[in-house]
């Protein structure tokens, strides 16, 4: 059974950065598009960023030129690389296949505020 073990997250200021890291047991990275998924409270879950097998990547609007993914299929790792962080990207961050595949992990917490 995969598992996705999301961390890295946690209090910043606004303009700050965080790199959130993904780790998944089992090899599921190969030949997979992975993606950040982030949930605020009272919003729907979203998508904000993918990166398939061959490394092309997308963003939401609301993030692109402010967050990097990028993933270590040596290490079954994804990351997010969060930088001029706003308020508004104060979320449950969580990673999973794109289009979901796998049980959804903790997530790890990211709040924006000064």
């Amino acid at each position: 059974q995969v598992q996705l073990v999301e961390s890295g997250g946690g209090l910043v200021q606004p303009g700050g950065s965080l790199r959130l890291s993904c780790a998944a047991s089992g090899s599921i990275f190969s030949g997979y598009t992975m993606a950040w998924y982030r949930q605020a409270p009272g919003k729907r879950r979203e998508v904000v960023a993918s990166i398939t097998s061959g490394d092309r990547t997308t963003y939401s609007d609301s993030v692109k030129g402010r967050f990097t993914i990028s993933r270590d299929n040596a290490e079954n790792t994804v990351y997010l690389q969060m930088n001029s962080l706003k308020p508004e990207d104060t979320a449950i961050y969580y990673c999973n296949t794109a289009p979901v595949t796998r049980s959804w992990g903790q997530g790890t917490q990211v709040t924006v505020s000064s």
